[in-house]
């Protein structure tokens, strides 16, 4: 009897330790995964994975049985598709994440860094401009309320003694305010690239002034998931951190290639694209941790504008896990 009860135990414990490895991982659970991001060489080491079938020979190593993806004309509207679980992963500027969660109290985190600086400001061609007083009156373009560039047009501009209610900012998407821009319905824009330099290929404007002059080595764009997504679906989301290392690394050795992938999937002559990293003052990184006192930074600047109900922290918005264990994997 002694020597049966043993044996059901024993039997009983390995059942009990197969079902707890099931705990933390995605056994068993299929999903699809749509990714969103926007048509903006800040994003080209996404361009570079979705191109070269990374995503979804990755993925579906891992019970995904889809991998969609979306494009989105800026942040704002992303991360509200990001809330609301219409996409399950976005790359998106790091500033529309905070309002999401500060405001919508959307549970959402932050996974990796993509990229840091890489805006202009464009002016018309045969426009003057010494600096920040010379917007003084001006109409501004940018992308909406609550996006990375607004959130540090508007910064930088009280920083440099303008007062808000001395400019008028005008929320459009890149490819309005380049019309504006043309018809002179605004003085000036304040976009992502490739846009501006899109703006110079077709003699609208000229770029006076570099978002990493405005903050050097700011935080721009970011791979944000919800925490909803990283309980059911670890294991996934730690695939897509990787992927999105190798991507970064693939983009910034191969820039060329990867302009022609980006050119294919957005349409973007390649000759454009390869200009627009030419002269941008942007990099393609994935290492959260170089971009979380920025963040933080951008939410207290939303705060102090009145956009959004409470500052939040690094701990707020960051899930830096996943990183750090590939980085110690890859280290050992």
């Amino acid at each position: 009897m002694k020597k049966v009860l043993s044996v059901l135990l024993i039997a009983l414990l390995a059942a009990t330790v197969a079902l707890s490895g099931c705990v933390g991982n995605d056994s068993g659970k299929s999903t699809n995964v749509t990714i969103g991001y926007q048509p903006s060489t800040h994003q080209m080491a996404y361009t570079s994975a979705e191109s070269l079938g990374w995503w979804t020979s990755n993925l579906t190593e891992l019970n995904v049985t889809a991998v969609g993806n979306k494009s989105f004309p800026s942040g704002p509207s992303e991360a509200v598709a990001l809330s609301s679980n219409a996409i399950q992963v976005a790359y998106i500027g790091a500033a529309p994440v905070i309002p999401a969660v500060a405001q919508n109290n959307a549970d959402l985190k932050i996974v990796a860094a993509v990229q840091i600086n890489g805006s202009s400001l464009v002016v018309p061609v045969n426009a003057t401009y010494n600096g920040p007083q010379d917007l003084v009156g001006k109409k501004i373009a940018t992308f909406p309320p609550g996006s990375i560039q607004d959130t540090l047009l508007k910064a930088w501009l009280l920083e440099n003694g303008v007062n808000l209610s001395q400019v008028e900012i005008k929320g459009m998407d890149g490819g309005e305010a380049q019309t504006a821009l043309a018809s002179g319905s605004v003085d000036a824009v304040f976009l992502p690239h490739p846009t501006p330099s899109v703006i110079e290929q077709n003699g609208i404007g000229k770029i006076v002034y570099n978002s990493g002059q405005m903050e050097a080595n700011h935080a721009c764009c970011v791979i944000a998931v919800s925490q909803k997504f990283i309980d059911e679906h670890p294991d996934i989301v730690k695939e897509i951190v990787r992927v999105h290392i190798d991507a970064t690394e693939y983009t910034n050795q191969n820039p060329e290639q990867a302009a022609e992938y980006y050119a294919k999937m957005t349409g973007v002559s390649k000759d454009v694209v390869l200009a627009s990293i030419n002269e941008w003052d942007g990099q393609w990184v994935s290492d959260p941790h170089m971009i979380e006192d920025y963040v933080v930074s951008y939410s207290q600047s939303q705060y102090e504008q009145g956009l959004i109900p409470r500052s939040l922290t690094a701990e707020d918005l960051f899930d830096t896990s996943f990183y750090d264990e590939i980085m110690a994997e890859r280290n050992a």
